[in-house]
C-alpha cells in the first residue's frame, strides 16, 4: 500500500507533483501521542473516527481517556499496528460505508489527511455525512497563506518509488467547508489545526 513503508517506520517522502518534496513524520506517526497531537485529542470529547488512522497513536490516546474511538485506513499495515497497540481500526476507504454514520460527534484527518482522495472539500462532505449534527471536523492544516496544492503523489524511500495516487495540501483558508461553521484555529509545537462545527 501507498504509506506502508513509512508505517513501518522506515524514513519516507510525499513528493507531489509541482511541489517540494516533504519528509513524511515517521518518527511521530509511530511514537505515542504528544506534542501538538494535544490540541486534536483536548477537541475530542464523545465517540472519534479517525479518518487515515495510520498505526493508530491518537485512537490508543483517545482511548486511554476514556473516549469511543475507531480508526479507519486502507492499509492492511496500519490496520495491524493500530489493533497491536490496543486500538480499535476497520481497514476500509472514508468514502465506503462506515459505521455510525451520522453519528458520530468528532472526525480527525490529522497528518495531512485532508489530502486524502486529492480532493479537500469532496472528503469534508464525506465528514458531513459521518457527524451527527454539531459534530465537529478537527483538521491539521498547512501555515496560512500555504493556500490548496492539488496533484498526483507518491510515496518514496531509500531505493523505492511507489505509485502515483491523488493527494492534496492546504490551509484552512482555502478549504471549502460547505455545511459548516469555521470554531476555532491553533497552532503548537509547529503544527496547524482547525476545527468546523457541522451545521
Amino acid at each position: 500500500m501507498m504509506f506502508d513503508q513509512a508505517l513501518r517506520g522506515n524514513p519516507s517522502w510525499l513528493d507531489l507533483s509541482g511541489a517540494t518534496p516533504r519528509e513524511l513524520s515517521v518518527a511521530r506517526w509511530q511514537a505515542d501521542a504528544a506534542g501538538g497531537d494535544s490540541v486534536l485529542l483536548d477537541a475530542c470529547t464523545g465517540p472519534t473516527l479517525d479518518v487515515g488512522c495510520g498505526p493508530g497513536r491518537l485512537v490508543a490516546a483517545l482511548l486511554a481517556r476514556n473516549v469511543q474511538a475507531l480508526g479507519v485506513d486502507v492499509s492492511p499495515e496500519a490496520i495491524r499496528r493500530t489493533t497491536a497497540r490496543g486500538g480499535i481500526a476497520l481497514r476500509r476507504d472514508v468514502f465506503d460505508p462506515l459505521p455510525g454514520e451520522g453519528r458520530w460527534h468528532h472526525v480527525l484527518l490529522a497528518d495531512g489527511n485532508i489530502g486524502i482522495g486529492g480532493d479537500p472539500a469532496a472528503l469534508l462532505r464525506r465528514a458531513h455525512q459521518l457527524l451527527r449534527p454539531s459534530g465537529t471536523v478537527v483538521v491539521e492544516v498547512e501555515q496560512p497563506g500555504s493556500g490548496l496544492t492539488t496533484g498526483q503523489a507518491r510515496v518514496r524511500t531509500e531505493g523505492t518509488e511507489g505509485q502515483w495516487f491523488p493527494w492534496a495540501w492546504s490551509d484552512a483558508e482555502s478549504l471549502k467547508a460547505d455545511g459548516f461553521f469555521l470554531l476555532w484555529q491553533r497552532e503548537r509545537a509547529g503544527r496547524r489545526f482547525a476545527c468546523w462545527e457541522r451545521l
